[in-house]
């Protein structure tokens, strides 16, 4: 019996393989089509199939199709071309799709930011990818008005149903429905860039992830293969649409096979299940903060009645993993490892508890890009051995994992619409003079299997709650406020929870109001941003450099039995800071404590 399942496993694994060559090799740099090409093909072949179901309304391709061609003549008449970005900052919503694929068809740049970000960082997004346009939603004129004076680009407002900015709605319907002409992006290649979405780094600000049309498309077909995806298909996305697994990977698997995609303005775990039966979901994508609120529900009938058959998606950690599959009923997980803007990418297509990907025996060749090298976790960097290069990490040991640069799809990395901090990714001379690799800053480790399983993130970016947070930004906002001298941030696990949650060691030059601090945070950080757990230091613990010591800090975490400094923590019942007691400690060592 076991020499079965093996053999049934090598067969899955090798199956999804050969499916995902299908539907990717023939993306390139040279490639001729773009994205716009390949959903109107399928348009064409899907034009009365429903292409989006949100709320109470529902889309066709025909209707979707419709309404980008309107988008793109509207954006031709604003002046914009090839090469032009714009700013999409707006919520989950139909016109969100149809916005960004409507200036696929003209050529022009979509800058997906993430709908949560206020003041310097709204900004600086709009900023750095150098907007003609910005396009938003009635939900973010406050946010608009409060980032207004330090936007440096010059770039119009147009908005839906909002009162900052121009009514794009009365805009759109004065532009007619045809295509425009193909003539208008011919000259785009796969090489030429199609999105900008941003991550979290160092630097304190997001960064802007170089998107082309090879890039994109590959991650909107790379699950079709692996979860069997068909036009019979409903893919429930209840992700923000600036994330690129459901903005990105859940959309492409839907449009790209004329599914219909089942979108969700906001994820909801009350209505998860009850969406999932209302609108016949079979597919779902998820990320693993998603899963652990899943779980954390109570029990509901709607939970088993729904007729889900297949979910893919990233950070399904190992401890809710089979609860998740058993309660649920969810025959079968696809989980992923990937960034957006990183060459290295795995797959689990056998459902291994835990595991990110596996690289068996007969696949090494496809993934020879890939190493695993030792970590030193307070130098921050990778070890390197008397010769001067790096050392790769034995089958059981955590490691950075790399990814040699190349120029084939696979394996190049298009950078950020920054210079430096594309350059701070790279690693060079790693096992021979003059070559390059992608630094993924994620440590992960092997098994005899090949199986690969993530360890944790690396450097001055965590995540929480499903998004990274940068603690450089978030010391720079707690620094300036009242009492507050400096502020080193890191990130710490709680039991119970996916991630690491926000804490900062802060130095004071006066009295910190803590009753206070949470709300003054709030206005200026989005919410999965701010610290849960402040700890009051006499002195700051610098290197000889003058860089913050993090490692200990870590490592002591919130442990009010061994910690002689006071600690607050973000009390939940009560909506602000308050000490942090040996009883309530206890409850968060125990998970009762949900944030």
């Amino acid at each position: 019996m076991g020499v079965l399942k093996t053999i049934l496993k090598e067969y899955r694994t090798l199956r999804a393989f050969l499916g995902i060559n299908k539907w990717t090799s023939e993306l390139g740099p040279d490639r001729a089509e773009t994205l716009a090409d390949d959903l109107e093909k399928v348009v064409d072949q899907h034009t009365r199939n429903v292409a989006i179901r949100f709320e109470d309304d529902v889309v066709t391709y025909g209707e979707l199709d419709a309404r980008a061609n309107r988008v793109a003549n509207w954006a031709l008449a604003e002046g914009l071309t090839s090469g032009d970005a714009v700013a999409l900052f707006m919520e989950n919503r139909p016109d969100y799709i149809a916005i960004w694929y409507g200036l696929q068809k003209i050529g022009v740049v979509v800058g997906l930011i993430n709908h949560n970000l206020t003041e310097n960082a709204l900004a600086h997004c709009i900023d750095v990818a150098a907007a003609k346009l910005i396009v938003t939603g009635s939900e973010q004129d406050d946010a608009l008005r409060g980032a207004h004076g330090q936007i440096n680009v010059t770039a119009p407002v147009w908005t839906l149903g909002g009162a900052y900015g121009a009514d794009l709605s009365a805009a759109l319907e004065r532009h007619p429905a045809q295509r425009p002409d193909r003539a208008h992006r011919a000259h785009l290649r796969g090489r030429d860039l199609a999105l900008y979405v941003y991550t979290s780094g160092t630097t304190g600000l997001p960064k802007a992830a170089r998107l082309t049309h090879t890039r994109l498309a590959g991650m909107m077909r790379s699950f079709i293969a692996p979860c069997r995806i068909s036009a019979r298909d409903r893919v429930y996305v209840s992700l923000p649409l600036y994330h690129s697994t459901g903005g990105v990977c859940g959309v492409g698997v839907a449009l790209l096979t004329g599914a219909s995609l089942v979108l969700r303005r906001k994820f909801s775990a009350s209505q998860f299940w009850q969406d999932c039966v209302d609108h016949q979901v079979t597919v779902i994508v998820y990320i693993g903060e998603l899963c652990r609120y899943l779980v954390n529900q109570p029990l509901d009938p709607k939970e088993t009645a729904h007729r889900v058959r297949v979910g893919f998606g990233n950070g399904l950690r190992p401890d809710i993993w089979q609860d998740f599959v058993t309660r649920f009923q969810i025959p079968r997980l696809v989980e992923f490892y990937g960034s957006t803007e990183g060459n290295v990418s795995f797959m689990n297509v056998d459902g291994k508890v835990g595991a990110v990907g596996r690289i068996p025996a007969y696949l090494k060749h496809v993934f020879a890009h890939v190493a695993f090298v030792r970590f030193d976790t307070v130098e921050q960097l990778p070890v390197r051995g008397e010769d001067g290069f790096c050392i790769r990490a034995a089958i059981g040991e955590a490691g950075e994992v790399l990814g040699r640069l190349g120029d084939d799809a696979r394996t190049r990395f298009e950078g950020y619409n920054d210079a430096a901090a594309t350059q701070k990714k790279i690693l060079r001379d790693v096992f021979e003079p003059g070559d390059m690799w992608f630094r993924t800053g994620d440590l992960m480790k092997r098994d005899a299997d090949g199986y690969v399983y993530f360890i944790d993130r690396i450097g001055d970016t965590f995540r929480w709650k499903g998004e990274n947070v940068s603690t450089n930004e978030v010391s720079e906002v707690l620094s300036q406020a009242p009492g507050i001298a400096t502020a080193n941030v890191y990130g710490v696990p709680i039991p119970g929870a996916d991630g690491k949650a926000g804490m900062a060691a802060i130095t004071t030059k006066g009295e910190v109001d803590f009753a206070t601090l949470y709300g003054w945070l709030a206005g200026r950080l989005p919410k999965y941003a701010i610290p849960l757990f402040i700890r009051v230091q006499r002195e700051a613990e610098t290197t000889g450099t003058f860089k913050y010591r993090k490692v200990d800090l870590v490592a002591e975490g919130f442990d009010v039995e061994e910690i002689s400094d006071p600690i607050w923590y973000y009390d939940p019942a009560k909506g602000e800071y308050v000490g942090l007691s040996s009883e309530a400690h206890a409850d968060l060592r125990a998970g009762a404590v949900r944030f």
